[in-house]
């Protein structure tokens, strides 16, 4: 029965950024669980690996483009999705944008506004996409991927942070009005994570020095321990959980 309550055969899940990382690992827990997997990247060949991870498991996906950062990039790719899957079941947004890594006084228009539109106007309006198809089939799920920074700021990760922040109410906000609908949205909230986005900060010694003593089990996550949690969110395990925001941080903000 437990298993049961995760089995996501027949369910059509897209996965925004989807490449590598934390993305790569949330798209192929849900292939092994049974969903037909959407998995999206600025272009599509980016997802190459991911798709081939999920198909050499005995599961279905397949790989597209999407720049969620575009509007039209977001109407293209739902108007695709209407021609040919025609539903959509689960929605997990973990594209990211963080060009600027410096004082925050010294941030520059164009990285703030290139944060801007990839983690909140595009999160934002791929939920908007994702749950106007949801609510007309009667319901579905969605996870929002943001970060600690979003409710403790990071150093040197100023505008970063603000759209995490906004990430974290924009779940709640959805989760409001959208739960009578059928629809469940929540935010993963993960800690330090061994991927490529972010190497910046693997690679400043006195931030590792300074953050790894803050973390009760004294080390960075993989990727891996952020998509079981996502696993739990979108499968009918958490069928009464919405609006929540599940912290995986090893015990940082504790």
């Amino acid at each position: 029965m437990a298993r049961e309550q995760f089995n996501l055969d027949g369910k059509i899940a897209v996965v925004a950024g989807a490449s590598r990382g934390i993305g790569q690992a949330i798209a192929c827990i849900l292939g092994e669980y049974g969903a037909h997997v959407i998995a999206l990247s600025r272009g599509a060949d980016g997802c190459a690996e991911t798709v081939e991870m999920i198909r050499s498991g005995g599961g279905s996906a397949e790989a597209q483009a999407c720049h969620i950062g575009r509007m039209e990039g977001i109407e293209r790719f739902f108007a695709w999705l209407d021609a040919t899957h025609g539903r959509i079941d689960i929605l997990v947004n973990n594209a990211a944008a963080n060009p600027y890594y410096g004082h925050i006084l010294d941030t520059d228009v164009a990285s703030f506004e290139k944060t801007v539109e990839v983690n909140l106007r595009g999160y934002f309006f791929m939920c908007v996409y994702a749950g106007r198809r949801m609510k007309a089939q009667g319901g579905g799920a969605i996870v929002n991927v943001a970060s600690v920074n979003g409710l403790s700021p990071g150093d040197k990760q100023g505008v970063y942070s603000v759209t995490k922040a906004g990430i974290v109410n924009m779940g709640k906000a959805l989760a409001r009005e959208c739960g009578p609908l059928g629809i469940r949205v929540n935010t993963l909230v993960p800690g330090l994570t061994r991927t490529r986005f972010a190497q910046a900060l693997h690679d400043d010694e006195a931030f590792m020095a300074k953050q790894l003593p803050h973390t009760p089990l004294g080390r960075a996550a993989a990727p891996d321990e952020m998509a079981a949690a996502v696993l739990y969110l979108v499968s009918d395990a958490a069928s009464y959980t919405t609006g929540s925001s599940v912290v995986v941080d090893g015990g940082y903000l504790a």
